[in-house]
């Protein structure tokens, strides 16, 4: 059966807009221009693959790689999401989240993030330039320059690997920044309220035990745009012992910048913030 027709939404934007891409709450907060999609998606590391196998509804998490108007994932050739996803209409979906939102009141906790979701009917990439090609994007999404870095795929990889291609036409973005948005009568009370910043960072890379000594890091890591802005370790060629790996996280630990948080800590943090039953409301610290 093919998928149900939608009625097109005249309007300027980049990306078709429809009845299924129109942001019914919080429209203000939406997007769908392609400079906003694209960028989401291409600083995005994952996202999501949404489809129905016999009946069932899934969401894989996946690999993606933007090259153009076209969005590429890949999987196993016995893989049954890329198997069932080609004859029916899936959403992909990308989030990035930069801030938790701590408001005054338990109902405007928030967040702040970006995301995007992208609607339409995938088809399978038998082409062989195409393929191989959009299988280095992957790579090079993850990692820019890796693809350059090592050796081709082997035919038998290529068999056993399928690319669907996704056309970035019905899509939307939606967007949260700022402070909480509290209600008049909480302004006075002695909550405190703000937003508590998350940035995506990795680490010193660590060489695998069985790397042959003498071996350079790659320009890939030591370009890797996904790292802090501040100076990183060169990346270690020579392998580095379990004991090493905790010593060198502790003083990467204590060398972060204070502004830099992870989910663990932010988490820490929301809980002090919470006014006790038993306490009251009183200022947190």
């Amino acid at each position: 059966m093919p998928p149900p027709v939608y009625s097109v939404l005249m309007q300027p934007f980049d990306c078709t807009v429809t009845d299924r891409t129109t942001l019914r709450r919080l429209p203000e907060r939406g997007a769908h221009d392609r400079a906003t999609i694209d960028g989401i998606l291409d600083e995005a590391v994952t996202g999501h693959l949404a489809f129905v196998h016999d009946g069932t509804p899934f969401a894989i998490p996946t690999i993606h790689a933007r090259v153009g108007s076209t969005l590429y994932v890949h999987g196993s050739a016995a893989s049954r999401m890329l198997r069932s996803a080609t004859d029916q209409t899936i959403c992909y979906t990308a989030t990035l989240i930069d801030g938790l939102v701590v408001a005054r009141s338990a109902f405007h906790h928030s967040m702040n993030y970006r995301s995007v979701v992208v609607l339409g009917v995938p088809r399978r990439v038998t082409e062989a330039d195409e393929k191989l090609a959009a299988l280095n994007a992957v790579v090079d999404h993850v990692l820019p320059g890796r693809s350059s870095e090592v050796r081709d795929h082997t035919d038998k990889e290529l068999r056993a690997t399928s690319v669907l291609a996704l056309s970035i036409d019905e899509a939307s973005a939606k967007l949260r920044t700022g402070d909480p948005a509290d209600d008049d009568e909480d302004m006075l009370g002695d909550v405190w309220a703000g937003v508590v910043p998350m940035h995506v960072h990795f680490g010193a890379p660590v060489a695998a035990a069985d790397l042959r000594a003498g071996i350079a890091a790659p320009a890939s890591l030591r370009r890797h745009r996904r790292w802090v802005d501040r100076p990183a370790a060169e990346p270690s060629a020579e392998p580095v012992s379990r004991a090493g790996q905790r010593s060198a996280a502790t003083r990467a630990r204590n060398a972060r910048p204070r502004w830099e948080i992870s989910f663990f800590s932010a988490s820490l943090i929301c809980e002090k913030l919470r006014p006790s039953a038993s306490a009251g409301m009183k200022t947190a610290s």
